[in-house]
């Protein structure tokens, strides 16, 4: 398997209100695998992807091996930092609708 990023988020969790996710998990993508899982803060996310770590998100497809999703990335929207997967001016986080823990 080619490595896809350097990290593959799988799962998210919302902060009490719902409006931004501030937690994720992810796999380490070590190329041939995915190493053991961490969790980051959103804005972990969002300061790796400014230093020009790569995140895209990852699902378990009907195998039950991990797919690729989509590349992540910051958008600034009336200041505030997004993590997303679609390129739209919405104010919400968005990846790709992953499971929460």
């Amino acid at each position: 398997m080619a490595k896809w990023a350097d990290y593959c988020i799988f799962a998210v969790r919302f902060n009490t209100a719902r409006t931004h996710i501030d937690r994720v998990k992810a796999f380490p993508d070590e190329g041939e695998s995915l190493g053991t899982a961490v969790e980051f803060s959103r804005s972990e996310v969002v300061a790796a992807i400014k230093r020009g770590v790569t995140f895209v998100t990852t699902f378990k497809g009907a195998n039950g091996n991990y797919q690729l999703g989509n590349s992540v990335f910051v958008i600034v929207i009336n200041g505030s930092d997004y993590i997303k997967t679609v390129k739209d001016a919405t104010e919400a986080d968005n990846l790709d609708k992953l499971p929460e823990f």
